[in-house]
């Protein structure tokens, strides 16, 4: 088993800021948008070094995204930075009318996804943006798992033509990816080969995965697990390929079992290869308050669950 090594937790949100410190620096047309949260989105590096390609557009996000949308007309590459919740489901109809149909090089950038959003309880917490995101025709959606590649994948969507919504969370999590590591939009990442189950993994549960495969090679269970940052669109190829090998699939992400990475990878397998297949994901349900650690293990979104989860669906081969 390959060994990837946490090097110093941080928060991934962290990583965006980080990345648009650089792109602040390389790109003259990268602009960045924020509706109120420029502490919460690690903005103030940006804020700092680039006012005049900052703008504060205050609690109006449908205005946020229209401005965005505007600004991809004079050749801007325009990232707007808010919450998740308010990031999707609070201005869908401005970014499917203004962005998506449009196909406006805008780049959604969104905070506190999930339930690790924690203590702000339901109202805050979105488990159904990714479906709201990736069923808009043309739209690239992307969760990242930890500092690094959220750093890596918001400077490669500087350099990617057209609308994105990029994903990623409030709390401090294993920073395990290599800081070097290529991040290529669509491009799964291989982290551990496996001869019996595959586990597909995306964001905060890419790491539990990871902790799950080592329970389960002490059990004499090998599992593959995948890092699927990119869930539209998505790699096919390197899915079928892993569970041509295995024979049976457990997903893994931080959303609601309705919409989320599971379905889409249930679609490519009954597509192409169909296989046995459980979902670790929220089952059909809204969040509560509770610490990110309470409302993971409530919701059965943690290694141990990833480890029962295999051992079911390796029953059903």
């Amino acid at each position: 088993m390959k060994k990837y090594t946490n090097t110093g937790s941080k928060d991934t949100r962290s990583g965006f800021g980080a990345g648009m410190t650089e792109l602040g620096q390389k790109n003259e047309n990268v602009v960045a948008l924020c509706a109120d949260l420029i502490g919460s989105l690690k903005f103030d590096d940006f804020k700092k070094n680039h006012p005049e390609r900052f703008f504060q557009i205050g609690i109006a996000e449908a205005n946020m995204i229209g401005i965005a949308a505007g600004l991809t007309i004079g050749g801007k590459i325009p990232f707007t930075g808010t919450f998740a919740n308010f990031s999707t489901g609070r201005v869908y109809d401005q970014i499917r009318q203004s962005v998506a149909y449009s196909d406006k090089n805008v780049k959604i950038c969104a905070s506190h996804a999930g339930l690790t959003l924690g203590e702000d309880g339901a109202t805050h917490q979105i488990l159904e943006d990714i479906g709201l995101m990736k069923m808009l025709p043309g739209m690239t959606v992307i969760n990242t798992c930890d500092y690094n590649q959220t750093k890596a994948a918001t400077l490669a969507l500087a350099d990617h033509h057209g609308p994105a919504y990029l994903r990623f969370g409030r709390p401090v999590v294993p920073n395990f990816m290599p800081a070097d590591e290529p991040f290529v939009i669509g491009k799964a990442i291989m982290l551990n080969e496996g001869t019996d189950v595959t586990i597909i993994a995306t964001g905060h549960l890419v790491w539990e995965a990871l902790i799950a495969a080592e329970a389960l090679e002490a059990k004499g269970i090998s599992a593959e697990v995948i890092n699927i940052h990119t869930i539209k669109p998505l790699d096919e190829e390197a899915i079928l390929k892993s569970v041509k090998k295995t024979g049976c699939v457990v997903t893994a992400e931080e959303h609601n079992i309705i919409g989320g990475l599971g379905e889409s990878v249930s679609r490519t397998l009954v597509q192409n290869h169909l296989v046995p297949q459980e979902f670790v994901a929220v089952n059909d349900s809204f969040g509560e308050s509770g610490t990110p650690d309470q409302l993971m293990e409530k919701y059965k979104l943690n290694n141990q669950a990833i480890v029962e989860a295999v051992e079911k669906v390796i029953k059903r081969k």
